[in-house]
């Protein structure tokens, strides 16, 4: 099967007055079809720089990265991309924030509308559909911030740190939110520092060293159910003492 996603050979530095900051070096990872990945290291290790590289914010010194075996040049049409804050317009109904990048993509429409309806029943926001992000919770308003992403009916999910600055029920609670939308047919991509939250998330983890950011590590994740599901299963504790083990060589 051809990956949806490939890093191949990517090498990216930052160039400042004080010298290059080496962030990636010869980095390669392929991602699937319907595949969610987590990426798991110590912080300025370059996780967020790969998301950008996806997002095609950023081109890379060196190397390729593809989508559906073309190189990214500018940011996709079918990626989404979802912050660590919500970024939604105060001015704008929750309804009115979920259309926007419909609206500026030129494909709003009564079709595009009715998804971004279905969307907000199904993350429970159909009762604030004309509330103002200050009306909201913080949980609500990442919620309205997943909606406008999926509204544009992304192939692919490039999720930074998306719960970060919520607190812990919050949290598992948008996990099963985010995993239920995606589906089996979306692939997605995590930046986190939350070693449960990639547990019970994805389908592979994948462990970072200290930049320049090599592969230290991929474990597989074979556990059955929602987020909230796989955190009650036996192997979880397994999961979390292994990966744990594999951050504390190069971050302790």
């Amino acid at each position: 099967m051809e990956p949806l996603l490939d890093f191949q050979n990517v090498s990216m530095r930052y160039h400042a007055l004080s010298g290059e900051t080496n962030v990636l070096e010869d980095f390669s990872l392929s991602i699937s079809p319907g595949e969610f990945v987590a990426l798991l290291g110590p912080s300025g290790c370059g996780k967020s720089t790969l998301l950008s590289l996806a997002a095609g914010l950023l081109q890379p010194d060196k190397g390729r990265v593809l989508l559906r075996g073309r190189a990214i040049t500018a940011p996709p049409m079918h990626m989404g991309y979802m912050l660590q804050r919500d970024h939604l317009f105060p001015w704008l109904s929750v309804r009115q924030n979920a259309c926007l990048g419909l609206k500026v993509r030129g494909i709003l429409s009564e079709k595009t509308e009715k998804r971004v309806d279905d969307l907000l029943i199904s993350c429970g926001l159909k009762d604030f559909a004309s509330a103002f992000p200050q009306q909201l919770s913080g949980g609500m308003r990442q919620r309205a911030a997943l909606v406008r992403t999926l509204a544009l009916d992304p192939e692919f999910l490039l999720l930074d740190e998306p719960f970060s600055a919520l607190d812990a029920q919050t949290r598992i609670y948008l996990a099963d939110e985010v995993k239920g939308l995606l589906g089996d047919k979306r692939a997605a991509l995590l930046v986190s520092h939350d070693i449960s939250e990639c547990i019970s998330m994805a389908d592979r983890v994948v462990v970072l060293s200290r930049r320049p950011a090599r592969i230290k590590r991929i474990v597989q994740i074979d556990l059955p159910g929602t987020p909230r599901q796989r955190r009650s299963d036996p192997k979880f504790r397994e999961y979390f003492d292994l990966l744990w083990k594999e951050l504390d060589v190069h971050v302790g």
